[in-house]
């Protein structure tokens, strides 16, 4: 039997070219339009955001031993992955298109774009209501996350000369990290929080009513992480009441429903999971996946294993 490599794009065909000819690189992208038999399916690119849920095909991929995460997060992988399975993702792979989404949220929101961007559409000449806005150098940021996008954006951060803070898991006081068993301390003298966390049990809920209200007045939240790891109903209610805004590419739930509240807030800035989604996304991912296929059919260790 051949040996299959299922990716969810043609574009991505090119990148394995060089393989062995007794290997088969197919494109699996529709549950219900497989390219094969499932049998000799070996290392799997399931798919990008956007495209639909093919995590129930891990229960009919007999020969499957590797999941090729496109995404840094591999949380919605872990409960599913069937025993033997090696499960990478793409950790500092979309560190630049991430940070570059915070820095531009954070911007757009202090410099109210998305006042301005109502008021064209109104045709309004909003010179005198909607200014001044407000500069980001001087503002205190704190950045929860200090692996790969953390410090990516804190070096993207530096020339706006911002008070930066990171904040990990655990202390680095050699780096200037602090742990987030402060994060309660520290809140109330953070301009913008930054949450960069992977969800998890420990980051599920991280920012609850208690600690956003530690938040100052004025203060913006915004999350390029996961849509769990702020309470979304504590969230609203300090939104609604106008004392805190925010940035969200991501929400809780999500897709956000046509309806749900948070659409409608002048002080929120929605994007629908955008963050790492550019045009050189997908061939970057397809470097890291083909490399990963040598590593794999040559026997090698594989970069970026989570289990």
């Amino acid at each position: 039997m051949r040996t299959k490599i299922w990716i969810p794009h043609k574009a991505g065909l090119p990148y394995f070219d060089d393989l062995a000819t007794d290997v088969v690189v197919e494109v699996a992208n529709e549950p219900a339009a497989l390219p094969s038999d499932p049998d000799g399916v070996e290392f799997w690119v399931p798919t990008f955001l956007g495209q639909p849920d093919l995590r129930g095909l891990v229960a009919v991929l007999p020969d499957l031993r590797v999941i090729q995460l496109p995404s840094a997060g591999s949380d919605a992988w872990s409960d599913i992955l069937p025993p033997g399975v090696v499960l990478a993702d793409a950790r500092g792979l979309h560190d630049a298109a991430t940070s570059e989404w915070v820095v531009s949220a954070i911007l757009a929101s202090l410099r109210s774009f998305p006042a301005f961007h109502r008021a064209q559409r109104a045709h309004e000449w909003a010179h005198d209501r909607l200014t001044p806005t407000r500069e980001l150098r001087g503002r205190r940021v704190l950045v929860v996350g200090a692996g790969n996008i953390g410090t990516a954006l804190a070096r993207r951060l530096a020339p706006f000369d911002v008070e930066l803070t990171l904040v990990a898991r655990t202390a680095r006081p050699e780096h200037n990290v602090r742990g987030v068993a402060e994060l309660r301390a520290l809140l109330p003298s953070a301009d913008i929080v930054v949450l960069l966390v992977p969800l998890t049990e420990h980051t599920r809920g991280l920012l609850d009513a208690r600690m956003l209200a530690a938040l100052p007045d004025g203060a913006l939240v915004v999350n390029a992480a996961r849509g769990p790891v702020v309470d979304t109903a504590a969230l609203y209610a300090e939104l609604a009441g106008g004392r805190l805004e925010a940035a969200l590419d991501v929400t809780d739930p999500e897709p956000l429903p046509p309806g749900h509240p948070l659409w409608d807030l002048p002080n929120v800035l929605l994007t629908p999971h955008v963050g790492a989604i550019t045009d050189s996304m997908r061939g970057r991912v397809y470097e890291l996946a083909a490399a990963q296929a040598r590593r794999y059919l040559a026997g090698e260790p594989l970069h970026n294993r989570v289990v």
